[in-house]
């Protein structure tokens, strides 16, 4: 029943963007995850409505640039175990390695 949820998400995903979409393994954390820096983009915000001292707004933007990333790496990991292994098992491993590297180029930069 779950993975049926998942998938009518993807589809829905599909119909909004007009680009193919799945449900990924560890779409749950990641929503907890961004969910969670959001709550810390805000309070960043009040610290330098407040006039917090500087190294504290940027220890905490350094902080938040460290969560970004590790959302970026779970999103990667699904992204090489699912996505990736599909389009090798499918066939289409060249558009699949070009999307991969153009993504990591905007990840890495």
């Amino acid at each position: 029943m779950k993975k049926k949820a998942l998938s009518q998400k993807a589809a829905a995903g599909k119909a909004k963007t007009g680009r193919e979409g799945h449900a990924h393994t560890n779409a749950p954390e990641v929503q907890n995850r961004l969910a969670r820096i959001e709550g810390h983009i805000r309070a960043i915000r009040r610290m330098a409505a407040e006039e917090a001292p500087c190294p504290e707004v940027l220890l905490q933007l350094a902080a938040v640039r460290s969560a970004l990333n590790g959302v970026g790496r779970i999103i990667l990991d699904d992204h090489l175990r699912e996505c990736v292994v599909k389009a090798v098992h499918d066939g289409k491993y060249e558009k699949a390695f070009s999307d991969l590297k153009r993504s990591m180029d905007r990840f890495v930069s």
